[in-house]
C-alpha cells in the first residue's frame, strides 16, 4: 500500500492533478522547494522536506535530500525485519512513492552561449540519487520519471489500491535508462572541452522514430539521434511529403548528404545502396541535374537524390518521371511542391543548412563484441603533386579534384572517372582496384576520351594505367605510395597521362 509520496520535479507537467489525486487518497505528500510551493497554492498540504530531514536546504538547494531519514525511507525492504526494525529505531518513515524529474541540463547546454558554470548549476545530484534508491527498491517503491506515466499509474492505484510488481519494475528500468543517459550527456559535454581517449567510453542517443523495418524486412530497426543533432543532418530535416523514411533511405540519404557536402558550387548527387551512381556540377540545379541524369540513367532508378540548392518547377518536371525514392535539398518552390503531389509517396526533405558541416565528429563502426571509432575523414587533398612530365590542363585539374571528392565517398575499391564535372563511370568495391577500374568502364555508356580518373587509394601495378589509356583517360589522380609508384608513373608518361599524387588515402569500408 502506498502511504507516502516524494514529489520534487522541475517538469511540472501534470503534477498538480497527480498530487491532488495521491493527496484525496490519503496518502501523504512530502516535497521540496518550488514544487512544495506550487502544491501548497493549489490546495495540496505538502510536508516540506526539511520537516522530514530536520535539517534545512542549504547551499543554495544544492543540499536538501541527501539525508538518512530520506534514503533509508526509500530503501528499506519492507519484508526484511532487521530494516524495518532498524529505521523504526532511527525514528524514519517509509517513503512508497518516489515522484522526480531532474535538473534540465539538456536544456541549458542546448541554448545558445550557455556556460560552463550555468551548465554545472544544472547538474542534479540529490534527484538521480533518489530515482536510483527507490528504482534499485522497485518491489517496495513505485518511482515515476516520466510525467507520461502519471495517468496510468494513478488508474492502477485507484483500481487496486497500489502499483502492480510489473508496474514499478518497469518504471525502473525506465529510471535507470534515464539515469545513464543523463550522465552521458554530462560525461559528453565535459569531455567536448578536451582532447582525449577516455578509457571506458558511454555514448547516448535519443530515440526519433520506429522504422518499419531494417535493411530486410526481417530485421527490426529504429533511429535514434544525437542529443541536439547537429546542424546540417538528416535528423534536422522537416519531411515534407512522402512514407516515413526507411532504413535504407535513412543510410543511403545520409550518404548522400556526406558527399554533396564536399561541394560549395551547385551540385547534385545520386546516391544507391550508399555508393554514388551520378554525381555533377551546374551553373543551375536543373544543369546539374540533367548531367546527373545523363551520367546513369540506369542506376539512378529508384535511387536518392540531395542537391545543395533549391528544386525549383523545371528541375521538379524532369525528376517527376523517374523512380526516386527521396529528394533533398535546402528548399523547394512552390511550383516544384505542387508537381510533386502527383507522386505523392516520393519523400521530399527539405533540409535548410544542407552544406553545414561540423569538423569536430567521430565515425562509428559496430563489430562483433564492440565498436570501432575514428576521427570523422574531413581531409582531400595533402599535397597535390604532380609526378608526370604531362602537366594536367586547368579544366582537368578541376576534374581531378571534383572525382576526388567522389572517389572518397565510395566503397573501397573505387575508381571514379569524370569529365566537366560530370561523372561518367563509377566502379565502388571490387576486391582489386583494375577491377574497379573495368568494371567502370564496361559498365559506362559514355565516350571517355579525355576524361579524369580518380582512385581512392594507390596503384599497385601499373596495369591501371594501361587500362585508362585505352579508354581514352587523360589525367589520373591517386593518393601515390605504392612501392611500385615507379612503374605508373612510366606507363603514364609512355602513354602521355598526365598523374597527380595527393598524398593522403580515402579508404572507405
Amino acid at each position: 500500500m502506498i502511504k507516502r509520496a516524494l514529489i520534487s520535479v522541475s517538469d511540472k507537467t501534470g503534477v498538480v492533478e497527480l498530487a491532488i489525486k495521491l493527496y484525496k487518497m490519503g496518502i501523504e505528500i512530502i516535497s521540496t522547494g518550488g514544487t512544495a510551493k506550487l502544491l501548497r497554492e493549489s490546495g495540496v498540504n505538502a510536508l516540506d522536506i526539511s520537516q522530514i530531514t530536520g535539517f534545512p536546504e542549504c547551499l543554495d538547494g544544492r543540499v536538501k535530500t541527501l539525508h538518512p531519514a530520506v534514503h533509508g525511507g526509500i530503501l528499506a525492504i519492507r519484508s526484511n525485519e532487521s530494516h524495518m526494525k532498524t529505521i523504526k529505531q532511527l525514528n524514519i518513515t517509509p517513503i512508497d512513492m518516489v515522484i522526480i524529474n531532474l535538473y534540465p541540463f539538456k536544456e541549458t547546454i542546448l541554448k545558445e552561449n550557455t556556460t560552463l558554470d550555468e551548465a554545472i548549476e544544472n547538474i542534479d545530484i540529490g534527484g538521480p540519487a533518489m530515482l536510483r534508491s527507490a528504482a534499485k527498491n522497485y518491489r517496495d517503491v513505485t518511482v515515476i520519471i516520466d510525467p507520461n506515466d502519471y495517468e496510468g499509474v494513478i488508474k492502477e492505484i485507484e483500481t487496486t489500491g497500489d502499483t502492480t510488481e510489473e508496474t514499478r519494475y518497469n518504471l525502473a528500468l525506465k529510471v535507470f535508462r534515464h539515469t545513464s543517459h543523463y550522465d552521458a550527456m554530462i560525461a559528453n559535454y565535459l569531455g567536448n572541452n578536451i582532447e582525449d581517449t577516455p578509457q571506458t567510453l558511454t555514448l547516448t542517443y535519443e530515440k526519433l522514430q520506429d522504422l518499419r523495418y531494417g535493411e530486410n524486412p526481417h530485421q527490426k530497426a529504429i533511429f535514434y539521434k544525437e542529443v541536439g543533432g547537429r546542424i546540417g543532418s538528416l535528423v534536422e530535416g522537416e519531411q515534407l511529403q512522402g512514407k516515413e523514411l526507411s532504413f535504407n533511405n535513412i543510410n543511403d540519404a545520409n550518404g548522400a548528404l556526406e558527399l554533396l557536402k564536399e561541394f560549395d558550387e551547385t551540385t547534385l548527387v545520386a546516391v544507391k545502396h550508399t555508393n554514388p551512381c551520378g554525381v555533377a556540377s551546374g551553373k543551375t540545379i536543373f544543369e546539374a541535374f540533367k548531367k546527373v541524369y545523363e551520367a546513369d540513367s540506369i542506376s539512378i532508378f529508384g535511387g536518392i537524390i540531395a542537391a545543395n540548392d533549391t528544386i525549383d518547377g523545371k528541375t521538379a518536371e524532369a525528376m517527376k518521371d523517374i523512380f526516386l525514392e527521396v529528394i533533398i535539398a535546402p528548399d523547394f518552390t512552390q511550383e516544384a511542391l505542387e508537381i510533386f503531389k502527383a507522386k505523392k509517396n516520393i519523400r521530399l526533405i527539405k533540409l535548410k543548412d544542407i552544406k553545414a558541416s561540423e569538423v569536430k565528429d567521430i565515425d562509428i563502426k559496430k563489430v562483433y563484441g564492440g565498436i570501432l571509432i575514428q576521427e570523422k575523414n574531413m581531409a582531400l587533398i595533402h599535397k597535390s603533386e604532380i609526378v608526370t612530365k604531362k602537366q594536367p590542363t586547368k579544366q582537368e585539374m578541376e576534374d581531378l579534384v571534383f572525382a576526388y571528392k567522389v572517389v572518397k565517398h565510395m566503397k573501397s575499391n573505387a575508381i571514379a572517372i569524370a569529365k566537366n564535372k560530370q561523372t561518367l563511370a563509377l566502379g565502388p568495391g571490387q576486391t582489386a582496384r583494375v577491377w574497379a577500374l573495368n568494371n567502370a568502364i564496361e559498365n559506362c555508356r559514355h565516350d571517355l576520351s579525355g576524361s579524369v580518373l580518380a582512385s581512392d587509394a594507390f596503384f599497385p601495378f601499373k596495369d591501371s594505367v594501361e587500362l585508362a589509356s585505352r579508354a581514352g583517360i587523360k589525367a589520373i589522380i591517386q593518393p601515390g605510395g605504392s612501392l611500385k609508384d615507379q612503374e605508373s608513373i612510366d606507363e603514364c608518361n609512355e602513354k602521355n597521362i598526365s598523374m597527380v599524387f595527393t598524398g593522403i588515402r580515402h579508404f572507405k569500408h
